[in-house]
């Protein structure tokens, strides 16, 4: 079983936060795709970016990340878009960040 680094364009920053949404490695997020294993991320707490997504689908294609153009790269900003309206989680205000720290509450 290959690391998630494996993949063209993907570092040890995006494999983090893959393992850390239980895809732990490169033959799962190639099964899974890129728009599931991109929502797995999002609903974990990653902060959704256009770039970070179209250079995942471009690494599973194995091309460079650079290659997204013109139609091909507005239809991915669709997509990306209903991704991230479906599974990104709402950023926590500092006040209730620091709550949740102590103990106090628990907002998803």
């Amino acid at each position: 079983m290959a690391a998630i680094s494996t993949i063209k364009n993907l570092g040890p920053v995006m494999e983090a936060e893959f393992n850390a949404a239980g895809v732990m490695t490169a033959e799962d997020l190639r099964d899974m795709g890129a728009d599931e294993g991109y929502a797995r991320i999002l609903a974990n707490g990653y902060k959704p970016h256009f770039i970070g997504y179209y250079v995942l689908v471009m690494g599973l294609q194995g091309r460079p990340w650079n290659d997204c153009k013109g139609e091909e790269k507005k239809a991915l900003r669709v997509k990306f878009d209903a991704i991230k309206a479906a599974n990104a989680k709402p950023a926590k205000s500092e006040l209730d960040a620091f709550m949740d720290q102590i103990g106090l509450i628990d907002r998803q």
